[in-house]
Parts: structure tokens; C-alpha cells; sequence
């Protein structure tokens, strides 16, 4: 068997492929994250809660007394696996491993607000501690990422596949106030689930169980 008979373990990268990546971040509550330790240089890998900000790119809000915000602090790179298991064999659900940069919002950055707007429409109980001193933004911008979609279904994404799909683009506060309304005045948040965040062309809902995407809107 030749190189060129062999099967490919990796398919082509399209826009389906590009949709489920979105989706997965977009309708995560958390995620797995890994940073390099400062001190000893190996790995550290902790849980975080995520948002998104106004392009469908990840947010976490971290404590600067956390190991992980120390490592990302030192060193940028960190990696986020996203994907909830269900029922069966973990490894049989769709997951997405991204190789990120960690950019820390300061307290004066004139985005800092709508990012919180965001992380609280997406976790109310983080109220609690969102303005405490020590706790930090970071917008995580993706150079790199794996996506295994389901059996044989295996991907890898660039920087580049996480650019909004054509006819759509990042939403500012003013867009996604207007959008949520317009999301509860049509009714397009089911019954019994709650408005968890306004995403590029459409909107994501909190339900008992989880995070759903659910009707496209227009922006």
C-alpha cells in the first residue's frame, strides 16, 4: 500500500466542520484548560467558565490568585478543550481541543464592559465576584485547533476558520441589546430557558440540561 492508498486521518477542513467548532465554543459553559506552570514548567491543567465575546471567540474570567491566571500571565499560550460528553463511551462526542493566546482585559479597556455584560448574561451568579480586584478578563484568540466531530470525523483548523462566516460580523453592545429584545419580543427563547448570549446570526439558550443554539436572527 502506497502513501497516496492509505486512508486520511484527517478530512478537509469545511464550512460544516467550521459550524460544529463554532457551536461547540459558543454553546459551552466551561471548558478544560492547560497552561505551562511558571515555576515548574510542565503542564497545569484546571476547569473555567467561558463566554464569548461580540465575534463568538472565547472569554474566561479568572482570579489572579489562581494557578492557571499566574501561568497565563507569564506565558500567553494555553490550550481549552471544549465538548460535553452525554451518555456511552466520552471519547464517541464531538469535541475541540484550540491552541490559544490569552489576552488579558485591563480595567480600563473600553471593551471591558461589554465583555462582562456578555459573561454575566451568560453566568448571573458570577455577580457575586466579577469586580473584585483580583479577578481578570482574558480573550482567548485561537491559532490553531482539533476538532473531532464524531467517529472519522477529525479536523484541523487554522487561525483563519474562525473568522465569522461571510454576511455575518462582530456585534457591539448597542447590536446585541437590540437583538435580545428582538429575540424576546418574537419569541424565540423556548419555554422555560433563559437568553444566555447573542451570537453573530443567532442566539443561545440556557435550558435545564444545557446550552442550546437556537433560531438564526439577522444582525
Amino acid at each position: 500500500m502506497t502513501n497516496d492508498d492509505k486512508p486520511k486521518v484527517l478530512r478537509d477542513t469545511d464550512d460544516q466542520a467550521r459550524h460544529q467548532a463554532r457551536d461547540l465554543i459558543m454553546t459551552a459553559r466551561f471548558a478544560a484548560m492547560a497552561v505551562i506552570d511558571p515555576e515548574t514548567g510542565y503542564p497545569n491543567s484546571s476547569r473555567v467558565l467561558t463566554a464569548t465575546d461580540g465575534s463568538s471567540l472565547p472569554v474566561i474570567l479568572a482570579s489572579r490568585l489562581a494557578a492557571h491566571t499566574k501561568g497565563l500571565l507569564a506565558s500567553p499560550r494555553c490550550s481549552l478543550l471544549f465538548g460535553e460528553p452525554g451518555k456511552g463511551d466520552p471519547l464517541a462526542w464531538p469535541r475541540i481541543s484550540l491552541q490559544c493566546d490569552a489576552l488579558p482585559v485591563h480595567t480600563d479597556d473600553p471593551e471591558r464592559p461589554h465583555l462582562r455584560a456578555r459573561f454575566l448574561r451568560r453566568h448571573p451568579k458570577a455577580a457575586l465576584y466579577v469586580d473584585f480586584p483580583d479577578f481578570i478578563f482574558f480573550r482567548l484568540i485561537p491559532v490553531a485547533a482539533s476538532l473531532n466531530g464524531g467517529f472519522g470525523r477529525a479536523y484541523a483548523l487554522t487561525a483563519a476558520d474562525f473568522a465569522l462566516p461571510d454576511g455575518l460580523s462582530p456585534i457591539s453592545w448597542d447590536e446585541e441589546e437590540r437583538l435580545a429584545s428582538e429575540a424576546e419580543s418574537k419569541a424565540v427563547i423556548p419555554a422555560g430557558s433563559r437568553l444566555a448570549a447573542v451570537e453573530p446570526g443567532c442566539v443561545v439558550v440556557q435550558n435545564k440540561a444545557s446550552l442550546i443554539r437556537v433560531n438564526p436572527l439577522n444582525n
